[in-house]
C-alpha cells in the first residue's frame, strides 16, 4: 500500500474537452465531476457498432475456457443428434400402427409399438440431460470469463493516467465498469446455450430431412434465404440504436451522479426544477433510443414466425399430395412435418436473440474502449536511495495540459531535505500543478525533476508514492470507522501506531466523545464529523504513512479559526524533519516558511522568506496587503 494518503482516492473529474482555460486543472480530491451540478457527462461519441470484430474480440474472452466448450460441444453434438432421431422413431410407431389397424386390418403389434416408443423416450432423456448439463457449464464459463473481464478492467484503471478521468464523467465510467459489464454477462449467459442447441439442432434437423425426402427438404429450404434476409435488415437496423441506448444509459448514469453529489448545492440555488428537466431529457433521450431498439429487433420474432407458419403450409400439402400418390409414407410426412416445426424453431430462436447479441456487443464494445485507452508511460528500473533524504529539485522544467497553451515554462527550484516551501498565487497560476509534477500524476514535457538527485521518471510509481504523503482541501474519508481510515496510511498498521498518529494529529481529543469512539462508523456523506474533524483524521493518518516528502494543499481553508489552530499544530509537528510542500491561500499560515514560491501564470516570480518577500514589496506584498484588507474589512462589517 502507497504511503502517499490520498493517492489512492478516486480521482477528480470534468467534462470532456478543453477547460475554460489551460492551467485550470480539477485537484485529486474528490469534488464534484462534469462541471457544476446542473451539467451533465459528455459520453464518448456514438459509433456504429462493429458488429463482426466486436463479437470476436468477445468470444476471445472466452478462450481460456476452451477445454470445457469442447466438453459443451461434444454434449450438444449428442443432445441434439438424440433430439433429432426422435421424430423418426416415432414415425416408425406411426407406421406400425397405421399398416397393421389400415393397410393390413390386423392386430396392433404392441410389442415392438413398446420398443419403438421406449427407444424414442431413451433419445429424449438424453437429449433432456445433456441440454441441461451443457447449459450448467456454459453459465459457469460465463461467469469465470465476465470475472476475468472485470478483474481486466479494474487492472486498466489503475493503469489510466489522471488526464483519462479528467476527460470522463465519474456515471459514465461507472456505467461501463458495471451495467455494460453485466450486459454482457447476461447477453453470453442467455445466448450462448442456446445458439449452440440451435446450430447444431438445425444441421441435425436439415440431415433427418433429406434422410426422409430429398422433396420436401428442398421445399423447407427455399425459406431460409427469406428469413435470413429478414434478419439481417432489421438487425442493421437495431445496431445503431442498442449502441445508443448504452451510450445514453452512461450519461443518464453520469447526471444522477452529478446531480446526487452536489444535492446540496442544487437546492442552494434553487436549480432543482432545472436539474429535473435535465433528467426527464436526458431519460426520454434514453427512452427513446432503448425503446426503439427493442422494438425493431422485436419485429424479428413476429417475422419468423410467419416464415415458419408458411413453411409448414407448404410441407403438409406437399407431403400430403406425396402420400396420396404413394412415395411416401403417412410416417415419414409425420416426421418430416416435425422436422419442420424442429427447423423453424431454432431459426425462430436465433433471431430473437439477435437484439441481445447486439446489446451485449454495444456493450462491450464500450468496455473495449475502456480496455484500449491510453496507459500511463511503463515504470523504470530506477529506485531512490535509502535512506531517502527528500532533497525534491526541478530543473528548467516545462509542462502544459494543452500543447498550444504552455502553463509551466522553464521553472528551476530545489526544496532541501526537512525545509518548508509554501506555494502562494492567484487561481489557476499553476501550484497544484507543481504538486502533481512531483506526483507524476502527469509527465512533464521538459526538464527534470529529481529527488535526492534521481530523476523521477526512472523511479516506479508506487516507490515514488510511499515517500510522499499528502494532506488535501477536500478531505476524503470512506465509509468505515474512524480507526480504518486512519490506518489506511500503512498497511498492517498496529493498534499502538494508529493511536500514536491519532493523538499525535489531535484526533484523540474528540474521539472520545462519540459514542463508539474509534469504532464510529463514517456515514457516506462523512457528515456525522465536521470539517475540522476530517481534516484531522487526513492528517493522522498522514501521520502514520511517516512519509519523507509531505504535500498540504490548502489544508486549512475549510475550518473555522479555532480548529484551524489545531490543524496548524498538527500540520507543524507533521512536517517537522520533513520535505513539505504547502500550498496555502491563507498567508498567515505560512509565515514559518523556509522559502515562498510566488507563481503567476506557472512561473515563480518571486521566491524568499516571509520578511525578504514583505520588504521587496512585490507580487507577495501585494497578496498580503489585499487579505489584510479583506480581513479589515470584514472586521469593520461585523
Amino acid at each position: 500500500m502507497s504511503n502517499s494518503t490520498e493517492s489512492r482516492q478516486p480521482v477528480p473529474n470534468a467534462p470532456a474537452g478543453t477547460p475554460a482555460k489551460a492551467n485550470e486543472r480539477p485537484k485529486y480530491g474528490p469534488q464534484h465531476r462534469g462541471g457544476g451540478p446542473m451539467g451533465h457527462g459528455q459520453g464518448t461519441g456514438e459509433k456504429a457498432v462493429s458488429f463482426g470484430p466486436s463479437m470476436r474480440r468477445l468470444l476471445g474472452h472466452l478462450r481460456p475456457e476452451l477445454p470445457q466448450i469442447i466438453a459443451v460441444l461434444v454434449m450438444t453434438v449428442i443432445g441434439t443428434a438424440m433430439n433429432s432421431v426422435g421424430p423418426v422413431i416415432l414415425g416408425q410407431a406411426t407406421n406400425l400402427i397405421f399398416d397393421a389397424a389400415v393397410v393390413n386390418k390386423t392386430a396392433i403389434p404392441f410389442d415392438a409399438l413398446g420398443r419403438v416408443l421406449m427407444l424414442a423416450l431413451a433419445a429424449y432423456v438424453t437429449f433432456f440431460l445433456l441440454s441441461w448439463l451443457a447449459g450448467f457449464m456454459i453459465n459457469a464459463i460465463v461467469q469465470r470469463s465476465v470475472y476475468r473481464m472485470r478483474q481486466q478492467v479494474s487492472e486498466k484503471i489503475t493503469r489510466l493516467p489522471l488526464k483519462y478521468f479528467d476527460g470522463q464523467p465519474r456515471g459514465e465510467l461507472l456505467s461501463r465498469v458495471t451495467n455494460d459489464v453485466d450486459n454482457i454477462s447476461q447477453s453470453l449467459q442467455q445466448t450462448l446455450s442456446q445458439i449452440l442447441t440451435n446450430v447444431f439442432t438445425l444441421i441435425g434437423v436439415l440431415v433427418m430431412m433429406f434422410y426422409v425426402s430429398w422433396v420436401l427438404a428442398l421445399v423447407a429450404l427455399v425459406t431460409i434465404p427469406v428469413a435470413m434476409g429478414l434478419t439481417m435488415a432489421i438487425g442493421k437496423r437495431s445496431q445503431k440504436l442498442f449502441a445508443k441506448t448504452w451510450k445514453s444509459t452512461g450519461e443518464l448514469n453520469g447526471q444522477i451522479e452529478e446531480a446526487y453529489s452536489g444535492h446540496e448545492l442544487v437546492t442552494v440555488f434553487g436549480r432543482r426544477r432545472e436539474v429535473a428537466e435535465q433528467f426527464r431529457a436526458k431519460n426520454a433521450e434514453l427512452f427513446d433510443a432503448s425503446f426503439g431498439a427493442q422494438f425493431i429487433s422485436g419485429i424479428i420474432m413476429p417475422v419468423m414466425f410467419f416464415v415458419g407458419n408458411l413453411n409448414y403450409v407448404v410441407i403438409a400439402v406437399v407431403g400430403g399430395l406425396m402420400v396420396a400418390g404413394g412415395s411416401l409414407s403417412l410416417g415419414a410426412v409425420q416426421a418430416f412435418i416435425q422436422y419442420s416445426r424442429m427447423f423453424t424453431q431454432p431459426i425462430t430462436s436465433l433471431a430473437s436473440m439477435a437484439n441481445l447479441l447486439q446489446s451485449g456487443v454495444a456493450s462491450a464494445e464500450r468496455v473495449f474502449e475502456v480496455l484500449d485507452a491510453e496507459e500511463e508511460i511503463p515504470d523504470r528500473d530506477g529506485s531512490l536511495p535509502q535512506p531517502t533524504q527528500g532533497r525534491v529539485a526541478f530543473d528548467h522544467v516545462s509542462f502544459s495540459y494543452d500543447p498550444d497553451k504552455p502553463l509551466i515554462t522553464d521553472l528551476s527550484l530545489v526544496a532541501e531535505p526537512g525545509s518548508t516551501v509554501a506555494i502562494v498565487g492567484p487561481t489557476g497560476a499553476g501550484k497544484t500543478t507543481l504538486v502533481n509534477l512531483v506526483l507524476r500524476f502527469y509527465d512533464i514535457q521538459g526538464g527534470r525533476i529529481s529527488i535526492d538527485g534521481v530523476d523521477v521518471a526512472s523511479i516506479p510509481r508506487r516507490q515514488l508514492r510511499d515517500q510522499i504523503g499528502m494532506v488535501l482541501q477536500d478531505t476524503w474519508l470512506f465509509g468505515g470507522t474512524i480507526r480504518e481510515n486512519i490506518a489506511y496510511g500503512k498497511d498492517q498498521a498496529s493498534e499502538a501506531e494508529i493511536l500514536t498518529a491519532a493523538k499525535a494529529a489531535y484526533v484523540d481529543r474528540f474521539v472520545h466523545s462519540l459514542p463508539d469512539g474509534y469504532d464510529t462508523v463514517i456515514n457516506e456523506e462523512a457528515s456525522n464529523l465536521s470539517a475540522g474533524e476530517k481534516q484531522l483524521i487526513t492528517i493522522a493518518r498522514a501521520f502514520l504513512s511517516d512519509p519523507t516528502i509531505l504535500i498540504l494543499d490548502e489544508a486549512t481553508s475549510s475550518v473555522d479559526t479555532r480548529t484551524e489552530l489545531l490543524v496548524q499544530r498538527a500540520m507543524g509537528r507533521l512536517r517537522a524533519e520533513r520535505t513539505s510542500f504547502v500550498i496555502a491561500h491563507r498567508l498567515s499560515t505560512i509565515r514559518d516558511a523556509d522559502v515562498i514560491l510566488v507563481m503567476e501564470d506557472g512561473a515563480i516570480v518571486e521566491q524568499g522568506n516571509h520578511e525578504q518577500l514583505l520588504a521587496a514589496q512585490g507580487a507577495y506584498y501585494r497578496l498580503y496587503q489585499a487579505q489584510f484588507a479583506a480581513a479589515i474589512t470584514e472586521d469593520d462589517a461585523a
